[in-house]
């Protein structure tokens, strides 16, 4: 059966807000995976952190793998510090940062969407290290997703099926420097957008949305036409991306096209509707720029 994940929390919602969305992801949502974390900005965390063990036991005691996710650019001896504590615990671990590599002592982990898998010889080094899942990064085409799942015999691959694309990561902050803030007193401004801050081109047209220290896609994955070729693909568990958006129902109705319940052409009729009509892209899976939107090959 194809597994459906739930990906860490980009944006910085309230702590409140944070608990209840997992909450019902718990009780309600056909998701097999959930992971946990912070990804982008360790800063964030004290805002959180303590719900994390809570939020786990209970998305656990609904019968969901929880994986606890690591920031994608460790710069200080704190992260450095946190990483090692939580290698410590013997959770499953999601790697966004090489620089993990070094502290896991060899368990088991997940190697996350912002690693550079490019070739069969990164997924090697990455399997022999002990990468039990290898998230496809942003860019492959479905074509590369199926070398590399070929290759890889011994351990699942995720694709990343919903929402905004998780594209860069700096060490500086844009949502600060757009505030005329600095970094270090940035007041956590980031979290004046629950989905991003949308950014546009000169001439007005939207190009991509910022979150604190990452670079996002403008528009949302939405990959439900192409799920039966991900599958054929070698495609094992399949990611969603949380937004201020019902996640829910976007889970349920992933799982029911997954599952061959719902039609793919209807199902993103649907996701169209749940979604307000946000612009959709797909474009990197059919090998051209990931801003675009390949319609589908039945219409």
């Amino acid at each position: 059966m194809s597994c459906l994940t739930l990906g860490p929390l980009q944006f910085h919602w309230p702590a409140a807000r944070r608990r209840d969305f997992y909450a019902r992801i718990a009780d309600e949502a056909p998701v097999e995976c959930v992971y946990l974390g912070e990804v982008v900005c360790s800063k964030r965390l004290p805002w959180f952190e303590k719900d994390l063990p809570k939020i786990a036991e209970r998305l656990r005691r609904a019968g969901k793998q929880v994986v606890f996710s690591t920031p994608a650019l460790i710069i200080t001896d704190h992260e450095v510090a946190m990483i090692r504590a939580l290698c410590e615990t013997g959770d499953l671990i999601e790697i966004n940062d090489l620089a993990c590599l070094q502290l896991l002592n060899g368990q088991a982990f997940v190697s996350g969407p912002l690693v550079n898998v490019f070739n069969e010889g990164a997924l090697d080094v990455l399997l022999r290290l002990g990468a039990m899942r290898v998230n496809a990064p942003m860019e492959l085409s479905i074509g590369a997703i199926a070398t590399l799942a070929a290759r890889n015999q011994s351990s699942e691959v995720e694709v990343f099926v919903f929402g905004r694309q998780p594209l860069a990561i700096s060490q500086r902050c844009y949502h600060a420097r757009a505030h005329d803030l600095h970094k270090d007193n940035c007041q956590f401004v980031c979290g004046q957008d629950a989905d991003g801050l949308e950014i546009a081109q000169l001439d007005g047209r939207p190009l991509l949305a910022i979150n604190g220290t990452q670079t996002l896609s403008h528009g949302h994955v939405a990959l439900l036409e192409e799920l039966t070729d991900l599958q054929a693909a070698g495609v094992t568990h399949f990611r969603l991306s949380p937004h201020a958006l019902d996640m829910v129902e976007i889970s349920t109705l992933y799982r029911a096209v997954l599952d061959g319940i719902y039609d793919a052409k209807e199902g993103l009729t649907r996701l169209r509707e749940l979604t307000a009509q946000l612009p959709f892209v797909n474009g990197y899976l059919h090998g051209r720029a990931g801003m675009d939107w390949q319609p589908s090959r039945a219409g």
